[in-house]
């Protein structure tokens, strides 16, 4: 059983950047691409970013290209999320999970998850 925790989510101001971390218990072979899917009240699941394991190709939603970039530290069995140039819209409870297809595309079947963290981007 993988445990999935994140942490660095927050208050920020339109403009500004955060860090998302997850830490993971460990990486099972039943894990293949781990990443970070979102969710805003009244909306519907939105896959944010992924990266597969172990070759490390990345994904990203349009509404994030080009601000956001994901990273792992394999020494740490952490995964980070840079967010940058935060916008009102990417306000949200972020979710740490595997895998890249279900993160991405919204599909039933993700098998870990962590509890989520609030992002709050606001003036």
């Amino acid at each position: 059983q993988v445990q999935l925790v994140e942490s660095g989510g927050g208050l920020v101001q339109p403009g500004e950047s955060l860090r998302l971390s997850c830490a993971a218990s460990e990486f099972t072979s039943d894990v293949h691409g781990i990443g970070w899917f979102r969710q805003a009240p009244g909306k519907e699941r939105e896959g944010v970013s992924c990266l597969t394991i172990p070759d490390g190709v990345t994904y990203y939603a349009d509404s994030v290209k080009g601000r956001f970039a994901i990273s792992r530290d394999n020494t740490k069995n952490t995964v980070y999320l840079q967010m940058n140039s935060l916008k009102p819209e990417d306000t949200a409870v972020y979710y740490c999970a595997t895998d890249c297809p279900y993160i991405l595309t919204g599909a039933a079947g993700i098998k870990y998850v962590g509890q989520g963290i609030q992002v709050t981007v606001s003036s």
